[in-house]
This record gives structure tokens, C-alpha cells and sequence, in this order.
């Protein structure tokens, strides 16, 4: 697999789910804290985003898309100065239907898809977590073709809803947000010359990256990393580095520790699998290494996630 359907891929939890959301008039939520990554995509009309982080409301049209990837609380509207009233979850994180729903009909309503997924936030891949607050992205004029037709597909789905439709809507989620993530970068990396969005557009990063994510258990060395980069040594570690935030070795420990940690948690193979598999020759110098980062031994990680 590759980086970004990696880092994906070890922090999921649960299952995404998403609806349409037709209002009329005066409203205003407050969505709490959560677990996971949420999206709202306007499909008619306009609303206005509250940021997690206090910065001032935005206002949202038809063709926008907001992800907001670190779980913290925010404010959706009609208005920008609007009454936010607390969201009425459902216990897996839905959104509870208004009490009374505007008619998807009515020319006056705002109609928006919104998502969430539920994603463990206590151990974030970096490429997530250096993402600011929330992320916006637009499809309108023609941008992002690819992640407009998800949405429409997406759309279509959760409206008419045919045999398979469950299967569906869970494919969709997960390709939509792969299709936003992959938009992201590939609009930051034309502005910056650092950090993850460059590395996955670096080919030369990118092939250390690959090759570390394809074999975590392979004995990797910076000058073997470096040869497939096609860098010399010093070159290749000076430029990963500077991209993906930590020196070659170090990342690599961290995959192998967070790899490590879905092992445990999503699978009974044994602790000597899962050291050989996250590149240990030992159970003993496995569980020294996975106790210095999660600061418990695997089997009682083990029993907690259980």
C-alpha cells in the first residue's frame, strides 16, 4: 500500500458513515469534540463554518468542501453570526435528523453532505497531523473533477437508495476522502517546499517512503534508503528529513511501532509474528522497543484495546 492509503489505513477505527441535510430559516450547530475526521460538502445554497480553532466563520457554496481531520469541535450555520445549538448525536457519531426537516424541494433550503470517520486520534500518522484545522477545497469551475464525481456518486447513493447501497456508501466515503487528502497535497505542494505534502510529491522521498511502508520489517540502512531515492547518503537524509519531519531511522521506528500497535490490536498473531513481521529478530528487543513508545508492554496493549 502506499503512504497515504497507509496512514489512512492504521488510524481507522469503526465504520464512516455520512447523509443529506436539507434546512430552511434560521439555524445554527454545535458539533462537540470527537474522535474522528468530519466533512461537509454543499451541494445547494450556502452555509457558514465556525473553525475549531476560534478563527472567524466562512461561508461555504455550492461545489465547497470542508474536512475538518483532528476531531475538535466546530459550528456549522446559516449565518455568520447564527445561534449554535448542540448538535444531537446519535452513540456512533450520526447526525439526529432536524425535527422537523426542510423539504429537499424547497428553493430556500441549503442542502449539504456530511460525514464523519471515526479515526484514532491518540496515535496520528504526521501526514495527518500536521494538517491545519480545517481544509477547504472547491469544485466549482471545473476543479477536482475526480473528487466532484465522488460526491455526485456519493449523492446519488444516500438519495435513492438501491440494493448494495451500504457497500456503496462505505466505498464512496472512503474514496472521497482519499480523493480530498490526495487534492490537498497535490494543491499545497505547488506552494510550499516542505513538510508531507512535498515529500509525497518528491519522487525521491517518496520511493524511501514506499519502500519502508511495502517492507517495515526489511533491515533498512539511510544508504540503502538513500540508493533507491538515488541520493548519496548525506544528500538523502538531509532531504527527508527536512520533508517528513524526522531523520530516516526514526520514522522508520515509528511505522514499525505503529504498525506494531494495529497488529495487537486488530489480530491474535503472536507477539513473536508480530516482532518478525515490524522487522525485530526477538520478542525480547521487541517488547523493549514497543514499551519505550507506548510506555506498556504489547500483551497489556493488547488486553486494553482489546
Amino acid at each position: 500500500m502506499d503512504v497515504l492509503s497507509d496512514a489512512i489505513t492504521v488510524m481507522r477505527t469503526g465504520r464512516p458513515h455520512a447523509g443529506r441535510h436539507p434546512r430552511v430559516g434560521r439555524w445554527g450547530i454545535r458539533f462537540p469534540d470527537s474522535g474522528g475526521i468530519g466533512f461537509h460538502s454543499v451541494l445547494r445554497g450556502s452555509v457558514w463554518l465556525y473553525p475549531p480553532d476560534g478563527a472567524e466563520p466562512f461561508r461555504l457554496d455550492p461545489g465547497d468542501l470542508a474536512l475538518l481531520p483532528h476531531g475538535r469541535g466546530y459550528g456549522l450555520a446559516d449565518a455568520p453570526d447564527a445561534e449554535l445549538r448542540p448538535a444531537r448525536m446519535d452513540p456512533d457519531g450520526r447526525l439526529r435528523p432536524q425535527p422537523t426537516p426542510a423539504d429537499p424541494d424547497d428553493p430556500d433550503a441549503s442542502r449539504t453532505l456530511c460525514g464523519a470517520y471515526l479515526l484514532n486520534q491518540a496515535r496520528p500518522h504526521p501526514l495527518i497531523a500536521e494538517l491545519p484545522p480545517v481544509l477547504r477545497l472547491t469544485t466549482a469551475g471545473g476543479r477536482h473533477p475526480a473528487l466532484r464525481a465522488v460526491i455526485e456518486l456519493l449523492d446519488a447513493e444516500l438519495t435513492d437508495r438501491q440494493p448494495g447501497a451500504d457497500a456503496a456508501v462505505q466505498s464512496l466515503l472512503d474514496t472521497l476522502l482519499l480523493y480530498t487528502l490526495r487534492a490537498w497535497f497535490a494543491e499545497q505542494s505547488a506552494r510550499t517546499t516542505t513538510g508531507w505534502a512535498t515529500a509525497l510529491q518528491d519522487r525521491a522521498i517518496a520511493a524511501a517512503l514506499g519502500a519502508i511502508h511495502a517492507d517495515p520489517a526489511h533491515p533498512w540502512t539511510v544508504e540503502e534508503l538513500g540508493a533507491l531515492a538515488g541520493l548519496s547518503r548525506a544528500a538523502f537524509a538531509r532531504r527527508f528529513t527536512a520533508l517528513v519531519g524526522q531523520p530516516p531511522l526514526a520514522y522508520l521506528t515509528w511505522w514499525r511501532m505503529t504498525t506494531a500497535g494495529r497488529l495487537l490490536r486488530e489480530s491474535d498473531a503472536p507477539l513473536r509474528s508480530v516482532a518478525q513481521q515490524t522487522g525485530y529478530l526477538s520478542e525480547f528487543a521487541f517488547a523493549k522497543a514497543f514499551k519505550r513508545e507506548y510506555a506498556l508492554p504489547p500483551g497489556r496493549y493488547r488486553d486494553r484495546t482489546a
